[in-house]
């Protein structure tokens, strides 16, 4: 068996800012020659998520729209009196939708829904530059 990793960096405008990352982790799977396994994708930090979505601008934005109803963005938090960044929100939000998602991988792809995208969404107040970890584990081609 074989663990690899690999890290993306990706620049973010936050505010919800969400990033289709499917290409790359494409990419980098057949630049690696991932066969079958399981792949995690994990963004290091506590205002940032990762998750899966179709990457269409009405469902970014009914996601956007649905986050900002569940932890609004225009209200003081606990986080924010200690701390003064404003950003209790972001917290929140990336609590809820969480810091990685592990998906199969079959015959050298990642194994994905026909409008099922695999994205890093910025919930932070703040442009960032955001570390994004890939891991495989399983079998590669030359074996």
């Amino acid at each position: 068996m074989h663990v690899h990793h690999c890290e993306l960096v990706i620049e973010t405008r936050g505010h919800g800012h969400t990033v289709d990352l499917s290409p790359k982790i494409e990419t980098w799977l057949a630049e690696l020659g991932g066969r079958d396994g399981l792949l995690n994708i994990f963004v290091p930090g506590s205002t940032a998520a990762v998750t899966t979505i179709e990457y269409e601008d009405g469902a970014l934005q009914d996601l956007h729209e649905a986050l900002e109803t569940i932890a609004p963005s225009d209200r003081e938090y606990h986080h924010d009196r200690r701390w003064g960044d404003g950003n209790g929100f972001s917290h929140l939000r990336a609590a809820l939708l969480g810091p990685s998602v592990t998906m199969p991988v079959a015959a050298g792809s990642t194994v994905r829904g026909t409008w099922q995208q695999v994205v890093v969404v910025d919930c932070d107040n703040r442009p960032r530059r955001r570390r994004v970890v890939l891991s495989f584990v399983g079998d590669l081609e030359k074996d």
